[in-house]
Formats: C-alpha cells, structure tokens, sequence
C-alpha cells in the first residue's frame, strides 16, 4: 500500500505542477489579448493544449487508484490544492474567454465601419429599425 500510496502522491504532485504551469499560461493568455498580440496567441495555444492533454492523461491515471489512497494526510492537501487550482484556471479561463469574445468584437465593429456598413442601428416611432449610414467611409478611395 505504501508503493501505492507513494506513486499516487507523486502523480498528484505533477498534476499539480501542471496546474501550476496552466495558470501562468492563462495568465500570460490574458496579457496577449489585452495587448492584441496574436502571433504569440498561436504559439500559447498549442502549449495549452499540450497541456491539458497532459492533466487529462494523469487524471485517467489516478481514477485508477484506490480511492482510500486520496483520504491519506499526505493525498487531502495534494488534492485540496488541485482542486482550488482547477477553480483557478476555470475563472481564468472564463475570463480569457469574456476577452477574446470582446476583442472580436471591436475588430468585427471596425471592419464595419472601414467597409462602409452602417454604424448605428436604431429604433423609429413605430418599432422599425433605423440604420444611419457612416459618413466616414462614403468619399474614401482606397
């Protein structure tokens, strides 16, 4: 059991490093999109992925172990600290996501107003929509 035991600590303990690694990822994930850097957004995808293929590979290994392994004083503090690492990375995540989202926004709103879309959109008395066209484009020659 000991063995066991061992083995199972020392996969929750990468397992923790793994978390560890993601949420700096996740961090620097944020900075690039604050920074409308995607060049190195490409690059930090591919590591996440690599990554996370990493966390589902142990996590498949250690639903093999027996769980009276986890309630073991050296397996409950690995583990607690796994699972607020995962909350971590879930918000951090959630925030990316939120900013990526606005992001594509603001290049989508810009691209409608260099090709000459409308740029307001509003409501008359009656219910109707109402669209403004954008004097900004109409005399370009590009």
């Amino acid at each position: 059991m000991d063995d066991h035991l061992a083995l199972c600590v020392h996969k929750l303990e990468k397992q923790l490093t793994h978390l560890t690694t993601l949420t700096q990822l996740l961090d620097s994930e944020l900075e690039l999109l604050a920074a409308k850097k995607g060049d190195g957004l490409k690059e930090l995808a591919r590591e996440k992925l690599t990554l996370l293929h990493s966390i589902q590979s142990l996590d498949k290994e250690l639903s093999g172990f027996d769980k009276a392994l986890f309630s073991q004083p050296d397996a409950v503090n690995l583990t607690s600290n796994i699972e607020n690492l995962l909350i971590e990375c879930k918000q951090k995540n959630d925030v990316n996501a939120q900013a990526a989202h606005q992001a594509n926004l603001s290049v989508r709103e810009l691209k409608e107003i260099l090709i000459g879309a409308p740029s307001s959109v509003t409501y008359d008395q009656d219910g109707a929509v109402v669209s403004r066209n954008s004097e900004l484009v109409k005399n370009l020659k590009a």
